[in-house]
């Protein structure tokens, strides 16, 4: 039912000014602002009726500097598609992996196509880590799966060219790299074939056939040198209405991918980008030779570039809205055209001219990021015409609920209003989409065809801004954020988040029995809500363990005791999944996680509430463990849990004195990689290894290649050598060395359950005085040696490994737990 509210009364009037259009992009942090020159280049793109689409495999891989050069000089529509979020990386500014990176990776994309001009898409496959193998890509993933994601977004986008990163065979020096162009390459006809995949057709796009498919031709490890014959093009032009060359924005879009320190030097001066044909029609001197690119391409559509070229002859920088009544004109002549893509998109752009040239702000806040299903959330509406164009409000609609009045806007003054929305109790709770259903091996489940392809999920609510401008109806829509104004950091906007009316979790999430004698965990839960919850909380029992509540019945935190069952401990894995009995019905509790970053918006999503529970027959030697944190992973909360005394280094306490009280010395993943200062601190550790102690050193990058890195004792290099294969067959070259004896007996079964991979970044270029205990290989390959290489040094020891512990302990595999055991008791004085 329509409720009609007098604008008297309601808003309140204030006073503000800003000489910058506004425009909001859901997820950002803060609005959109764009100056009088970005809308003259923008003004100048109606006129370029032309797309290219980027394929490649994940955030990070895509050329930013071609992206940037199409985008902003070209003016074409762009696009990157990446197969996957980056999920399986490893991530240089905190412990999130797997899923949880890829969501970070996800936001970080969407900040670099802020800059560089470009849209983003993604496919469901998972980024399931380093792969050797195309084939075994495009079969993990589920090919037919995938290829219908890169079908679905060529005839959403209708590129003209499709550009891919890679080759299609080894060049491309990676799995997914090759995977992603043979994608590509068969994605091109599919998608002009309305018999692949015809169940797509239903829901309003197409077959379309691109013109042509190029190889963006790069050097890989000295692979892939550009020739001689290859088509060439100089992206490396200075764009004066922006103030930057594209090697510049480039960088700029790159260092956004914070996650894994691929920050670029701004490049300055001719870059050529060269490409070789692959389908199509042949080009020989421009990607997109022979095709048109101008409003001749749609029928009537010269009138319309005539009106363009007037709009941007008059353009006034100063004055920008003095453009909007010839927008408006425009937008009118251009809805008169024949249904098709171009129409469709360049109505888009108009209206968001008509918007910034007005000066127009919108806005739709609220005061918390938070909002439980039965709640009611006070929005508040701002309304603000900068630069006095013809507009009238005719209606805002949210929810549903919509106010009718009509108000003309003067100029520069604040309009605003609140409205209490109540939150419905099956409101769904806010989840990124491609979580919503379990997801298979390989690749997400995403039920939703329409939201296949898209970068992250629509916001919780929206409201649409229904106003007149120069006589003509326009609706805008923008996102409710979560607004306030952090002291240090100024006024920020987060997304709005849907809670469920109770959350919560097991702490710890997992537990780890070595010894059969039991653990305490707590279930803590929230209520979310301003209701009363009448809710009862259990847990399920897990096989093998027995759980007892030890008190704090129905209170926010209960305590339980958990022993593992029978004699003796045999490994293993269950789990207990956390309840809601409510109103005559039994829900699985969610567990609400989040991620914060000051570079990307807050992110929230929700799993269920399980506790992981793991058995391992794991004996340690030793008690009291230095740790120096790398690039972010979770060990040291394992270490505690194996019942490990564990203190956290830093610069200042790696000191001959202070570095005797400790068993073993671990330093974390990539640490020598983030800490230049672990490099001076050289001789004050190879002296406490000379004295007795025990230096464990996990993979690093940086070194790789360089016999010269000071890490070790005696010279070895990092080497990009890794195994891949997760199952991959461990044979022991050295089946009585103290590694694999004391003080747990290491057996083949110690491999079993392990993750993603057994190792990266293998030592090489061995100095003789290091051992070798593993050998392991991936299929087709020679043995690699590498994974853990140990080298006594005076009275001590040094050990470097590039097993993935980083990944097994925390997935909570008991062999590795008992390995990484034995490690730490190399020079355990009572031992072996």
């Amino acid at each position: 039912m329509r409720k009609s509210t007098n604008l008297s009364g309601m808003f309140a009037w204030l006073f503000g000014a800003c000489v910058l259009a506004g425009a909001f992009r859901a997820g950002a942090q803060t609005p959109e602002t764009v100056g009088s020159g970005e809308l003259f280049l923008r003004l100048n793109k109606l006129n370029v009726l032309g797309s290219v689409l980027y394929v490649a495999a994940h955030p990070d891989d895509e050329n930013s500097r071609l992206i940037a050069y199409m985008a902003k000089d070209r003016l074409y529509r762009t696009g990157y598609l990446s197969m996957t979020r980056g999920d399986g990386g490893q991530n240089l500014i905190g412990d999130e992996q797997g899923v949880e990176l890829g969501l970070i990776r996800t936001q970080e994309m969407l900040a670099a196509r802020r800059v560089d001009g470009a849209e983003q898409f993604f496919t469901r496959a998972f980024d399931f880590g380093f792969s050797k193998s195309t084939q075994e890509a495009l079969k993990t993933w589920n090919r037919e799966k995938i290829l219908s994601d890169v079908v679905w977004v060529i005839r959403k986008f209708q590129p003209d060219v499709i550009v891919t990163r890679f080759p299609e065979d080894s060049r491309a020096g990676h799995g997914h790299h090759s995977a992603s162009a043979v994608l590509a390459h068969e994605a091109f006809a599919a998608a002009a074939d309305p018999n692949r995949f015809p169940e797509q057709l239903k829901y309003g796009v197409k077959p379309w056939q691109a013109r042509r498919l190029l190889w963006n031709i790069f050097n890989y490890g000295g692979d892939n040198a550009p020739g001689g014959d290859q088509m060439k093009i100089d992206v490396g032009g200075y764009n004066p209405i922006l103030g930057k060359s594209y090697g510049e924005i480039a960088a700029a879009s790159r260092t956004n991918h914070k996650s894994q320190g691929a920050a670029l030097t701004p490049a300055r001066g001719q870059s050529w980008e060269f490409f070789d044909q692959v389908a199509g029609e042949t080009a020989h001197s421009d990607p997109m030779e022979n095709i048109q690119t101008t409003w001749s391409r749609v029928e009537g559509g010269a009138g319309i570039q005539a009106m363009i070229d007037k709009l941007i002859r008059e353009y006034s920088l100063a004055n920008p809205e003095k453009s909007v009544p010839g927008l408006v004109n425009l937008y009118t002549a251009i809805g008169r055209l024949k249904e098709g893509y171009w129409k469709t998109q360049k109505l888009k752009e108009v209206q968001q001219l008509i918007e910034m040239c007005s000066g127009l702000w919108l806005e739709a806040s609220v005061h918390s990021g938070y909002i439980a299903q039965g709640d009611r959330l006070p929005v508040n509406f701002v309304i603000n015409n900068r630069l006095n164009a013809k507009i009238a409000v005719d209606e805002i609609i949210i929810n549903g609920y919509d106010t009718l009045y009509r108000q003309e806007l003067q100029a520069n003054r604040n309009y605003s209003f609140s409205y209490d929305l109540l939150v419905s109790a099956d409101k769904p709770v806010t989840q990124p989409y491609w979580l919503a259903a379990e997801m298979s091996q390989g690749s997400y489940n995403v039920k939703d065809q329409t939201l296949i392809g898209d970068p992250q999920s629509g916001p919780a609510y929206e409201a649409k801004f229904r106003l007149t401008i120069e006589g003509r109806d326009f609706v805008f829509t923008r996102p409710v954020q979560y607004k306030y104004t952090d002291p240090v950091k100024g006024e920020l906007y987060e997304p709005l988040t849907v809670l469920p009316p109770v959350t919560g979790q097991f702490d710890p999430a997992l537990t780890l029995f070595t010894d059969g004698e039991a653990r305490n965990f707590e279930v803590q839960t929230k209520s979310q809500t301003r209701q009363p919850v009448q809710a009862a909380v259990r847990i399920t029992q897990a096989d093998g363990i027995d759980i007892k509540q030890l008190g704090g019945a129905n209170t926010p935190v209960v305590t339980y005791a958990a022993t593992p069952a029978g004699k003796g401990v045999e490994s293993g894995v269950v789990y207990s999944r956390l309840l809601l009995d409510r109103g005559g019905r039994t829900d699985s509790a969610q567990q609400l996680k989040t991620i914060s970053y000051d570079h990307i918006p807050r992110i929230d999503y929700f799993r269920p509430a399980v506790g992981k529970f793991v058995t391992a027959d794991i004996k340690i030697a030793g008690k009291r463990i230095g740790y120096i944190e790398g690039a972010g992973d979770k060990l040291p909360q394992a270490l505690q849990q194996m019942g490990y005394e564990v203190v956290l280094l830093r610069e200042k306490d790696i000191t001959p004195g202070s570095l005797r009280q400790y068993d073993a010395i671990l330093t974390g993943i990539r640490a020598y990689d983030v800490h230049e200062w672990l490099l001076e601190k050289y001789d004050v550790l190879m002296e406490y290894v000379k004295e007795g102690g025990n230096l464990v050193v996990q993979y690093n990058r940086n070194s790789i290649g360089n016999t010269g890195t000071k890490i070790g004792p005696y010279p070895f290099a990092v080497s990009n050598s890794r195994v891949t294969d997760e199952t991959a067959k461990i044979r022991f070259t050295q089946p009585d060395h103290a590694v694999l004896n004391f003080p747990n007996k290491i057996t083949d079964r110690d491999f079993d359950g392990w993750i993603q991979e057994r190792g990266i970044y293998f030592a090489g270029q061995l100095d003789p005085a290091y051992e070798t205990v593993l050998s392991m290989k991936d299929p087709g390959e020679s043995e690699q040696k590498g994974s853990l290489v140990i080298a006594g040094y005076g009275k001590g020891k040094f050990v470097y490994t590039g097993l993935v512990f980083f990944r097994e302990l925390p997935a909570g595999v008991p062999g590795a737990y008992r390995l990484m055991a034995n490690i730490i008791a190399l020079n355990y004085k009572k031992g072996f």
